[in-house]
């Protein structure tokens, strides 16, 4: 393997577990869901890199669903909040 890919991965694997980080911690939903978009990335990009890499193209259908789940989820999250930002006194 490449010591440039190893280096790339690294470099993913190390965002990543940044990310859980602040997914647990949070202090907010907010950060929660920014933090639950960033992995979400992270995850397709990984995916792109291994379609170049091989150079194949099975992984659209999956990237296709991650990024609707992305899309879906912060508009559930952004809803969430306006909902509870309006009812608050």
């Amino acid at each position: 393997m490449n010591v440039l890919l190893i280096a790339i991965m690294v470099v993913f694997g190390i965002a990543a577990i940044l990310t859980l980080v602040r997914i647990v911690r949070g202090p907010s939903i907010l950060d929660r869901a920014v933090a639950s978009d960033v992995l979400l990335t992270e995850v397709m990009c990984v995916l792109g890199a291994e379609m170049a890499i091989n150079g194949h193209t099975r992984n659209i259908p999956v990237l296709l669903i991650i990024a609707a789940i992305g899309v879906f989820g912060s508009i559930a999250v952004a809803r969430f909040v306006a909902r509870r930002d309006n009812t608050a006194p």
